[in-house]
Parts: C-alpha cells; structure tokens; sequence
C-alpha cells in the first residue's frame, strides 16, 4: 500500500491545505510558528517527513508569502523529502511578464527563476501553477523544478453555467481574452462575445468596439482575475448599451484591490460575480449573494492524487 502524500500548507493558505487534505489520501504536516518582537519570524517543520512525497500549499500573494515558500520549501528539502510539489494557485506578478519599455523589471520572470533556485529533493521538485495570465510564464522555470499548468477549467464552467443557465452568452472583457472565451463558449454550446478596447491608462480603457448580438440575452463575462473591475465595469456597460438583459462575470482569480468589490457593486450593470478561492482573502468577501466563491480544492486534490 502506497504512503499518502505529505501536506503542508503557508499561513494564509492552511485553509485550502485543510479543504485539500480533506479532498483526498494525504497526511497533513504540522508546522510551527512564532513572530518575535523584531519582527522575525520562527518557522520549525514538526512532521517526520524523510523520504516522503510532499506538498506545499501557497500562494505569492505577496514578497511576504513568496519568502514564507521559499523558507519552507528549504527546509523540507533539507529534511530530506521525496519529492517536492509546490501547489501556487495563485503567482504574483503574472501580468509582470515582460518589459514594454526600456529598464523594467520582469517580475515574474525573477521570481520563477527565485524558485527555480531552490535545492532539489530526492526525485526532484515540482511547481503547480493555475489559469495564468501568460502562457510563456512556465518556460521561465529552470534546473530541476519542473513546471505543471493546471488549468480550473471544470470549476469555471460550473460557475459560468450557475449563471447562465442554459442559454446566454459568454462574453470577453477584450479581445485579448479571445481564444480562452471562444474555448470555454464551445465546451458549453453557447455563443461568444467579444469587445475591443484601448487603454488609457494604467488604470483606465476605452470600449471601441463590440462584436456580438446580445440583444436581450443574458452575458456572463469570464476574464482570469478582476483586480480593480474597472475593464470589467467597461465591458458589462458595453453588453448593456448593446441589449444584453442581465450581465455577470466569472473570474479564477479574485484579486479585488481595496474597494473595487464596492465599485463593481454600486456601478450597477452587473448582477453578480463568481470566483474562485486561489487568493484566500476572497472568502471574507463572500456574501452569497453579489459574489459567489468556489473551491479549487478537489481539483487540485484530484491533479495531486492523478500524478503521484
């Protein structure tokens, strides 16, 4: 009989890890912590995890979090574990992915060749990443990680279809997010819908164009992440001024910058929002009713139990 899988989770991310462990055949590691005066902090793997298969559960929320892996990780390695599996529903500074103009730092870049970096387990380590905004971002891991590109397909489409039901359209927020909405529009039979915009800003676009017929349709729009909602807002307006009869929007990532949940909200051309729980923070954001939250855990519990 073949030992179950040792898991681990960071801070922010012990309740996935719970929902995770919960999901299928593993072990849950214990880890100690402590925060001194300083401000530093004390980390000790409690678990016997040598020649185990383990997984760490985390997120690069921000520097914080990515130290907190990085820490962790180097330690299990130490421990002398197995292999090694770092589950990062979501990556930081995946819009970070190259530079448009001259001296710009490529985040993403920096901190997939950061873990990159990290001493290797018995059989090597592995990163999970999901539904990133760029695709190339896995080619810029390297040595002896190997990077996995799980995509939360089947939890998008459950939460697009709790919307729409049987008949609507799914919509883009711009033409950029093309292919992955006419993908999603043929697994579920229903038309898709595009807008075409310029930016304006940093923080503000411009509708253009829009090429669909939504007339008195619903739309659900389905971007990866909503960060300020201001393209979403844009989008849904669009859908409006065209005749859609009611507008929602699906994302993976629910990133929602201070206030613009609210912003969203009170802009009144949607009628609802769904994510998933790949940023922690979205659960206490979660009324039931405006925004709706789905779990990648049995996903993410199903791909670990797939590949061992």
């Amino acid at each position: 009989m073949k030992t179950p899988m040792l898991l681990f989770a960071t801070e922010r991310y012990e309740e996935l890890g719970e929902e995770v462990a919960g999901a299928g055949d593993f072990d849950a590691g214990s880890i100690e912590r402590k925060v001194f005066p300083d401000g530093e902090r004390y980390r000790r793997i409690e678990t016997d995890c040598q020649l185990r298969d383990v997984v760490l559960i985390g997120g690069t929320i921000d520097d914080s979090d990515m130290l907190e892996i990085y820490d962790l990780a180097c330690g299990l390695v130490h421990l002398g574990v197995h292999t090694l599996t770092l589950v990062l529903p979501w990556f930081g500074y995946q819009t970070m992915e190259r530079a448009s103009k001259p001296g710009e730092i490529v985040a993403a870049k920096n901190r997939a060749r950061l873990l990159s970096s990290l001493p290797s387990a018995g059989s090597g380590n592995r990163a999970v990443l999901m539904d990133l905004h760029s695709e190339g971002i896995p080619h810029y891991f390297e040595g002896n990680i190997r990077p996995v590109h799980l995509h939360a397909t089947s939890v998008v489409l459950q939460a697009i279809r709790d919307f729409g039901g049987e008949d609507f359209v799914l919509g883009a927020t711009d033409a950029g997010r093309a292919k992955w909405v006419e993908s999603l529009a043929n697994d579920l039979l229903v038309d898709a819908a595009f807008v075409f915009k310029r930016r304006l800003s940093d923080t503000q676009t411009e509708i253009t164009a829009l090429a669909a017929d939504v007339q008195d349709r619903a739309v659900v729009i389905y971007d990866d992440m909503i960060r300020t909602g201001g393209s979403l807002i844009s989008a849904a307006r669009s859908y409006k001024d065209a005749g859609a009869s009611e507008v929602y929007a699906v994302c993976t990532h629910g990133v929602f910058a201070p206030e613009s949940l609210d912003k969203i909200r009170d802009s009144g051309v949607l009628e609802g929002i769904a994510c998933t729980n790949t940023r922690p923070h979205v659960q206490a954001l979660a009324d039931g009713d405006f925004l709706r939250v789905y779990s990648v855990a049995d996903l993410i519990a199903q791909f670990l139990s797939d590949s061992v």
